[in-house]
């Protein structure tokens, strides 16, 4: 299994402590010791479950629009592209265009890839509050990353981390000026999160809410 190496910030310090510390209490409390070190081995495991990289496949075919992000989707509508990435949006601005948004549990794959091949047009970071990310007022009010991306058409698409309630950590390796691939990594949220993709006008949303969509494998909209 692949672990995404943004976890490893994470992960060496647990391990260090699930090693530590039942050796630590069994000094002082040795009946203690073990059950301390079944809780340890458990947070190990669960650390190396949620960081976990499985490989995707991109599906092949012109104009396909994957999945940022594994989880539910939780919202089909019709929204503004966020203000912080307005001013590279090469349409209207503040004119609504097709959304999707996903919701991403604390079981989900959290490692993030990008929808669809081009060159990052534009990268903004938004501090921000924690809310829900199930919530509409997250996609507003939380912590997010977004960009957006030029296909080698001329199409833009942008899309958006958004932290969570739990989530504290958005990591995006993206660059302005980067020719990036369909499916390619970019980046994860750490815990559960939020992810939307804007559509240009003319693009087709390919999923309904209630679908769960894998990232980087599952179609989830075509370019007009």
């Amino acid at each position: 299994m692949r672990i995404a190496p943004e976890g490893w910030i994470v992960l060496v310090p647990l391990i260090l402590v699930a090693l530590v510390a039942p050796a630590v209490v069994a000094i002082f409390w040795p009946w203690v010791g073990g059950p301390v070190a079944g809780v340890g081995l458990l947070l190990v495991l669960w650390g190396l479950w949620f960081f976990r990289d499985p490989v995707r496949t991109p599906p092949t075919g012109a104009g396909l629009i994957v999945s940022p992000a594994d989880g539910r989707v939780i919202k089909v509508d019709r929204a503004a592209v966020p203000k912080e990435l307005a001013g590279a949006w090469p349409l209207a601005p503040g004119e609504p265009v097709q959304r999707v948004a996903i919701f991403l549990n604390l079981f989900n794959v959290h490692v993030n890839r990008v929808p669809i091949a081009g060159v990052i047009k534009a990268k903004a970071y938004v501090p921000g509050s924690f809310v829900n990310a199930s919530l509409d007022k997250a996609s507003e009010q939380n912590e997010r990353a977004g960009a957006i991306v030029i296909t080698p058409e001329g199409r833009p698409l942008a899309f958006v981390q958004i932290a969570g309630l739990v989530a504290r950590r958005i990591v995006c390796h993206l660059r302005e000026g980067q020719s990036v691939g369909t499916g390619e990594r970019f980046g994860l949220i750490r815990f559960g999160s939020r992810a939307e993709i804007y559509f240009p006008p003319g693009a087709s949303v390919e999923v309904k809410v209630g679908d769960f969509v894998v990232a980087g494998e599952s179609v989830i909209g075509k370019m007009g």
